[in-house]
């Protein structure tokens, strides 16, 4: 990574898995900011977040991959009607294989935090949330907050994957940072996930746990909305110190992972919608060999249980 904050075109396509011939068209429409040095394109961290987290509107059609808001989803739901929340890849693979399946649709992607997908699936503005939330008090992923999330509204919870959940640090670890105790040192700054995000939850119960105020932490207050922002703020010596999951920290050079727990990525729906043609093709498709062995060439999931609905609530 070259300048800091500077990236190659290369650099964001693999941020945002897309191409880079992608990237290329977003600059040239506009619709990513960039700058030139000589005649190499290069986009800073800060445009790509402003990308990301804003919802576009062309010709009153949305992107299958723009980022939209949950909380006004409401008014795309009459045009697309289909809409999953959550940010990992997969669920752009399940989105793909969603559109060519028989029961199929074409499914519009909202890359939101688990919290904001829960609460939007609450509203019905979404008709899918993924979700990795734990639950200090009781050391169970999701069911809790499904359960305070989406009171009286029976759901289904079926199982994606399990993912290991760490520290990002740089190469070799410097600092010496091996566990959540260690963030009370006050020489060691931090770079955060945004609030409602399950990584952020994570942070913040253990914090809960051992007495510290978040924002006692230096770096507490600075967020970043992906994997990858914050594994690449550790790589250029923008922080000691994030958190996120060990897939992320094997594609960004210049960090080491510190294993922590080990956190269960599931999927939410309502119960009066499993019987729809939709739902029922998506449960198809995570319990199908095409996209098990489609997430396997990826790496970094712990497949065990795909497809397995794990709780009624």
């Amino acid at each position: 990574m070259e300048n800091g904050s500077a990236l190659t075109p290369i650099e964001v396509a693999k941020m945002l898995k897309i191409t880079k011939n992608t990237v290329y068209e977003l600059v040239k429409r506009g619709e990513l900011n960039s700058y030139r040095v000589g005649n190499k394109i290069r986009v800073e961290m800060k445009d790509i977040e402003i990308y990301k987290n804003k919802s576009k509107t062309k010709n009153n059609e949305l992107s299958n991959n723009e980022l939209i808001n949950p909380y006004k989803a409401e008014k795309i739901q009459k045009s697309y009607g289909f809409v999953i929340c959550g940010q990992d890849i997969m669920l752009d693979i399940l989105s793909r294989h969603l559109q060519q399946h028989t029961k199929g649709v074409q499914a519009l992607r909202s890359y939101v935090g688990s919290y904001d997908g829960l609460y939007a699936l609450y509203h019905g503005n979404v008709q899918i949330a993924t979700t990795h939330l734990w639950d200090g008090e009781t050391g169970e992923y999701n069911i809790p907050y499904v359960k305070r999330m989406l009171p009286g509204i029976p759901t289904i919870i079926v199982h994606l994957a399990n993912r290991m959940q760490g520290f990002y640090v740089r190469k070799d670890n410097p600092k010496g940072i091996n566990g959540w105790a260690d963030l009370k040192c006050p020489e060691i700054t931090i770079i955060n996930r945004e609030i409602g995000s399950g990584t952020r939850v994570l942070l913040d119960e253990h914090l809960k746990m051992l007495g510290i105020v978040g924002s006692s932490l230096a770096g507490y207050g600075r967020e970043c909305f992906s994997h990858f922002a914050v594994a690449s703020t550790v790589a250029r010596g923008g922080a000691d110190v994030a958190i996120g999951n060990e897939k992320t920290s094997q594609q960004v050079e210049g960090i080491d992972f510190i294993p922590l727990q080990t956190e269960s990525y599931d999927l939410v729906l309502k119960k009066e919608d499993i019987n729809k043609s939709h739902f029922q093709a998506v449960l198809e498709i995570l319990k199908s060999q095409e996209f098990r062995l489609e997430l396997e060439g990826i790496g970094g999931y712990d497949l065990k249980g795909l497809g397995k609905i794990v709780a009624e609530t």
